[in-house]
């Protein structure tokens, strides 16, 4: 069950005051013509329109259920990954047309959820709708800016890589799983004919990709195809359980690795050549956002949808370097605790190089973070209240396109397939000993997989809540999560406990860089020095980051602004609530209802601590009035 809003008296005010402040946001998106037309929706049809025969809350859950079911057809990748297979023969349709069709579905999901009288939902419907105006409105005010894809592709992202894993997101256990995988693959070329119609449009606009960025991905699409039937996509085919009759496995056999020869193969040569021969040479050379048209003002949109906070690039960028100084000398206490008598930079040298500090083999690498990953869950129920029963797995990182993906990341789980931290075990001379703790709680237990399993449960949330995102929330939240590894018996070794901190001031320079790169004009290089100077990654790692931060611009700035806001909304509740705090509580209180921006979180919180704190006493009562005069004395 999600987290009840309390009943207070202030509630339903605050409520009316913050679902107007949503509309005035999706107002200001709309183009001038449809905002004459949601005048009279909200002001003319609403206060005389019943939907759902009188009932606004099941009108409030339709309307929900109804978008959340365009997306999952519209999106059938999204809707693999979250267990709903009926759309497992489709992909999405990525083309101009497909974007401008998704815009136009967000302003009617805009105007129906307009129409609705927020002040007679229930507490938990009114959050839901603030949210739902939120996003629409958010992917409208995008949508402004430019109408379709900003970034088809990008060395971290795209369809080298997403459709690996998606094969791997997959149920394999019948026939019709097999025939849905065979009219994926069917529609694969038009998939990524819808790419390079977006990667056209974005030359022709002004809007294309930079090239640093893009440099890498022609050679991971030809090892992907070149590995078209012996790799991750071929897989599948090879592995045919003996539960499907013999005939149809051997047609399936031939069958699959046909058609990844016939239509996968030729789809991701057209891709790779496209990207050789007419995008790259055409790409540009600027890796702002700023040096998109706009790009100052839609860097700063990027800002407020990643960091759900308003806070300009400039004041972003201040507070990276003061938390940078901030940690930087808290980390000399940690050095000092390992023995090391040099300085910091001395230290990263050793921390980085020392063979000692590296695993030579991919199997004691993944034992660590399972041994980590069990030791935190058995001490969970001492920090909550309320724990998911969904499994987590620790498996490797798919070969392709590892060397330029993160040391580890999480991986949602299905009906079929199991929630799983997956390791990154290349280059392990790369991988230090001491950054494991921090990212088995960071991708893992209690990051990533207690609060997105936590809000799987959450029965009574619409889907979109249950399944939403919101960078500051999940990404601060786990952030937030590596810190309470004291807490959970872990980084009681000096080193793990260096690889903490370095893991949130690595968050706290990302703040400085990202806005550094798209709204003060740094370049590459001056990003990759910064990070060398001020976190203790390897220079190949940073590589990889800078070039994340490229290609995906405000992104970065999620992590660290969120775990902030949580941590204070920890201290300002123990401040608050004294001996009546409960942790676990308070943890409850924070991921309970699901994923939210940090203001709505903040509001959430501040409800609950109204909850837990004593009523405050009625004012004294005012002195009795003097009895009237009687007149003088006789």
């Amino acid at each position: 069950m999600a987290a009840d809003t309390p009943s207070l008296p202030h509630h339903r005010a605050g409520a009316r005051q913050r679902f107007a402040r949503c509309t005035r946001i999706a107002f200001s998106s709309l183009e001038p013509r449809m905002r004459k037309l949601l005048v009279l929706c909200v002001f003319v049809i609403a206060p005389c329109t019943s939907m759902a025969a009188g009932n606004p809350d099941a009108a409030a859950r339709a309307l929900f259920d109804a978008e959340w079911q365009w997306r999952m057809q519209n999106r059938p990748e999204l809707a693999t990954a979250a267990g709903d297979h009926r759309y497992n023969a489709t992909l999405s349709d990525t083309s101009l047309a497909g974007s401008r069709a998704a815009t136009a579905h967000a302003q009617q999901m805009l105007e129906q959820a307009l129409q609705l009288e927020h002040d007679k939902l229930s507490p938990q419907n009114q959050l839901s709708l603030e949210l739902f105006v939120y996003e629409q409105a958010q992917k409208l005010e995008a949508a402004s800016f430019y109408p379709y894809q900003v970034q088809p592709l990008s060395g971290h992202e795209g369809i080298h890589i997403s459709f690996a894993q998606l094969v791997a997101q997959m149920p394999f256990a019948h026939e019709t799983d097999y025939r849905n995988y065979l009219a994926r693959i069917e529609a694969l070329p038009a998939h990524i004919d819808g790419i390079i119609e977006q990667l056209g449009e974005g030359l022709k606009t002004g809007w294309s990709t930079p090239r640093a960025v893009l440099r890498p991905v022609p050679e991971l699409l030809r090892q992907l195809r070149e590995g078209v039937e012996s790799g991750a996509l071929g897989l599948p085919f090879r592995q045919i359980p003996a539960t499907i009759p013999k005939a149809v496995r051997d047609e399936l056999a031939a069958a699959g690795p046909a058609a990844l020869r016939a239509r996968a193969a030729p789809a991701l040569q057209r891709l790779e050549q496209y990207l050789r021969a007419d995008y790259l040479p055409l790409s540009r050379e600027s890796i702002g956002a700023n040096a998109l048209p706009g790009g100052n003002d839609y860097y700063a949109f990027l800002a407020r949808v990643h960091s759900t906070a308003d806070l300009t690039p400039s004041e972003i960028h201040a507070l990276g370097l003061q938390e940078v100084a901030r940690i930087r000398a808290g980390m000399r206490a940690a050095i000092a605790r390992t023995g090391f008598a040099g300085n910091f930079a001395q230290f990263v040298r050793f921390a980085t190089t020392d063979p000692r500090l590296f695993y030579k083999e991919p199997a004691p690498l993944l034992a660590r973070y399972r041994s980590v990953v069990a030791r935190a869950s058995a001490r969970l129920p001492e920090l909550f209240a309320a724990l998911p029963s969904e499994a987590l797995v620790v498996k490797p990182v798919q070969a392709l396109g590892a060397e330029t993906q993160s040391p580890a990341y999480y991986q949602a789980g299905s009906l079929f397939t199991p929630a799983a931290l997956v390791v990154n075990t290349s280059r392990l001379a790369a991988r230090p000993i001491w950054e494991i703790e921090t990212l088995a709680l960071h991708e893992g237990v209690p990051g990533h997989h207690l609060q997105t399993a936590r809000a799987h449960e959450l029965a009574d949330l619409p889907e979109f809540r249950r399944r939403g995102w919101y960078v500051a929330f999940g990404e601060g939240w786990a952030l937030y999560a590596e810190s309470l590894g004291p807490e959970l018996g872990l980084m009681r070794d000096p080193f793990s406990r260096f690889g903490q901190l370095n893991s949130e001031l690595f968050r706290a320079a990302r703040l400085v860089v990202d806005t550094g790169i798209h709204a003060r004009g740094w370049t590459r290089q001056q990003a990759l020095d910064y990070l060398n100077a001020n976190t203790a990654n390897t220079a190949f790692d940073n590589e990889v980051e800078v070039d994340r931060y490229i290609g995906w611009p405000g992104q970065a700035l999620g992590y660290k602004l969120g775990q902030l806001r949580i941590r204070a909304l920890r201290e300002q509740a123990q401040a608050t609530l004294g001996a009546r705090f409960d942790l676990r509580r308070f943890h409850g209180a924070v991921i309970d209802n699901g994923p939210l921006p940090l203001s709505l979180l903040e509001q959430q919180v501040g409800l609950w601590m109204a909850s837990v704190a004593p009523p405050r006493p009625p004012p004294p009562a005012a002195p009795p009035a003097a009895p009237p005069a009687l007149g003088g004395a006789r």
